[in-house]
């Protein structure tokens, strides 16, 4: 059984930052694919960024690329997400989530273990 919790979400104004976290149990993080995704409000959940696992490839969505960075600390088990120069559409829920496969994926489909989410909320 897989188990992942976010931290690290808050409120912060335009053009700051915060850090989310990904802590992990049941699963080693390093032997995976994992990645973040987010759900603003009234909208579908959709992809932020991902790291494979062979040899921690990352992706990005166009709207966060240049401003966010995911990283991994296999030591720790835990995955994080630096986000940088947010933004007010950047307001949503944050969801870390684990692919049982190796490869990029960049849908929910391709994920099978979730967070239950934290709130970051960007002022303008």
């Amino acid at each position: 059984q897989v188990h992942l919790v976010e931290s690290g979400g808050g409120l912060v104004q335009a053009g700051g930052s915060l850090r989310l976290s990904c802590a992990a149990s049941g699963r080693t993080l390093s032997m995976y694919t994992v990645g973040w995704f987010r759900q603003a409000p009234g909208k579908e959940r959709v992809f932020v960024a991902t790291i494979t696992r062979s040899g921690g490839d990352t992706y990005y969505a166009d709207s966060v690329k240049g401003r966010f960075t995911i990283s991994r600390d296999n030591a720790q088990n835990t995955l994080y997400l630096q986000m940088n120069s947010l933004k007010p559409e950047d307001t949503a829920i944050y969801f870390c989530a684990l692919r049982l496969g190796s490869t990029y994926g960049d849908t929910e489909a391709a994920y099978s273990y979730w967070g239950r989410g934290t709130q970051v909320t960007v002022s303008s």
